[in-house]
């Protein structure tokens, strides 16, 4: 299976929670980055196996492009790398982007799955977060895409936030699983160092949501998504049957994908590969095909533990048959005590972690990691 993903490094407001690369000044640039990304996209065609799987378009905020800026990207991927009949074509969009135009748009250039960040359906917690949307504009923008034809639509929630209490975020579930979207995608709040929210909270404006109470909005959420159908096939992530995201899927299954863009990483089964987290410098750099990126050969040891990190998050669990060599005595002690504590179980060669595993899963992967 082969996955293309696109990192579009545009927004229109910084959230205070996030420290992906992106830009909110991008306009005095924002062709000539375009421009780049199709150069790269034609420069690395012969990098995959084709056809063409999925296509991911992630950011950042994809939604922003305009309907020439698609049509060079979707005119280059096209040239240049053939697509399955099913392809899966993702396309991350914010609510205040979303109207008629657009979503026929969209449609019309393939686009068969969005992806829409809500996060909360909370107005007073959309402000902390300097999103760029209200509680309604979402909620009539998932109804209108669904009027205009989309029927696989996943959203983000994010939940364990300051001052959420378990009743206001069953109310989001709630109010996800009556808009009848096809999936979910539930993240826990990090407080990542860079961001604005980590300043907030160092000023003490905001309070973060204490471990018991995330731990507990997290198994509210399992339980509640299986009620309505939903299966959680990854930690953060459920969805209806036949709608998983084949394309975040693969990642998980350890499988070679593609990323194009600033800041986008590479996976090729033994070399990683990440593209630097500079607009102006990516934009120079492929256009003079100059090296724009960094790459990491993985060790044996590094491979196995990237798989054990991922596999165990998953559904699928991790299938110990296909690692390169077996447990050690410590490891096979590690794994039989989790057993014990209840938060894996073993089968047919495969460890699969409980509910109450998953809430440990980083740690559980950590123990049986391997150094070089």
């Amino acid at each position: 299976m082969s996955g293309l993903y696109l990192h579009i490094p545009f927004c229109r407001k910084r959230c205070t929670y996030c420290d992906f690369h992106f830009s909110t000044t991008f306009e005095n640039y924002r062709t000539s980055l375009v421009q780049a990304i199709a150069s790269e996209l034609a420069l690395r065609a012969t990098e995959l196996d084709l056809p063409i799987q999925t296509i991911y378009f992630g950011g950042g905020t994809p939604s922003i492009l305009n309907f020439s800026e698609l049509d060079l990207i979707f005119n280059t991927i096209h040239a240049h790398y053939p697509t399955a009949p099913d392809c899966e074509i993702t396309f991350e969009v914010n609510p205040e982007d979303i109207n008629e135009a657009n979503l026929l748009y969209w449609k019309g250039l393939g686009i068969n799955r969005l992806s829409i960040g809500l996060q909360t359906f909370s107005d007073e917690d959309l402000l902390w977060m300097n999103r760029a949307h209200h509680v309604n504009d979402g909620l009539a923008g998932i109804q209108l895409a669904q009027q205009c034809g989309f029927d696989n639509i996943s959203v983000d929630l994010i939940y364990g936030l300051p001052g959420q209490s378990l009743a206001a975020w069953d109310a989001s579930l709630q109010a996800v699983f009556k808009l009848g979207v096809q999936h979910l995608s539930a993240y826990c709040l990090t407080i990542e160092p860079k961001t604005a929210l980590n300043h907030l909270v160092r000023q003490k404006k905001l309070q973060p949501a204490d471990e018991v109470l995330q731990s507990e909005q997290f198994l509210w959420l399992v339980q509640k998504a299986s009620m309505h159908g939903f299966e959680q096939y990854e930690i953060s992530n459920f969805g209806l049957a036949g709608f998983h995201s084949r394309h975040n899927s693969s990642y998980w299954k350890f499988q070679p994908y593609l990323g194009i863009g600033p800041s986008a990483h590479s996976f090729d089964g033994k070399v990683r590969r990440w593209n630097v987290r500079n607009n102006t410098q990516y934009t120079n750099q492929v256009g003079k095909n100059d090296k724009w990126f960094e790459t990491e050969h993985l060790s044996a040891n590094e491979r196995r533990n990237e798989q054990i990190l991922l596999g165990l998050r998953t559904i699928w669990g991790l299938d110990v048959s296909t690692l390169t060599t077996d447990w050690t005595p410590k490891e096979s002690a590690q794994i039989t005590e989790f057993a014990r504590l209840s938060w894996l179980t073993i089968s047919n060669e495969k460890i699969v972690l409980t509910e109450q595993g998953k809430l440990h899963a980083d740690g559980i992967a950590a123990a049986l990691f391997r150094v070089d």
